[in-house]
């Protein structure tokens, strides 16, 4: 396994918010689910809107492009299972947010 990552630290994503961060060339979006981190690949693989700026309700991201959806933190889509999104282990030391690629 590689290794973690800073990103970004808790204070900086309340709950209930997310982040996009850019981490060895890739675009990659955290978000705050009730002190919960999870973290995801920023590009939709349905036309590579950016997933991680989309609307969050309860444990679903919804693409600001075209509606797709995704459940965290498996990745996958409610409406077409084979769609998914690349998830990332997340681990917070203190205030730290860290992601491993």
């Amino acid at each position: 396994m590689g290794e973690f990552k800073k990103i970004a630290s808790a204070a900086e994503i309340p709950p209930g918010q997310g982040k996009v961060v850019d981490v060895d060339g890739n675009s990659i979006a955290i978000w705050n689910i009730g002190g919960n981190f999870f973290a995801f690949q920023n590009i939709c693989p349905h036309r590579g809107g950016p997933v991680g700026e989309g609307e969050l309700e309860g444990m679903t991201i919804t693409c600001p492009w075209h509606g797709w959806s995704f459940e965290l933190p498996s990745g996958v889509s409610p409406i077409n299972p084979a769609a998914k999104l690349t998830t990332y282990p997340v681990q917070v030391e203190g205030d730290d947010v860290k992601v491993n690629l």
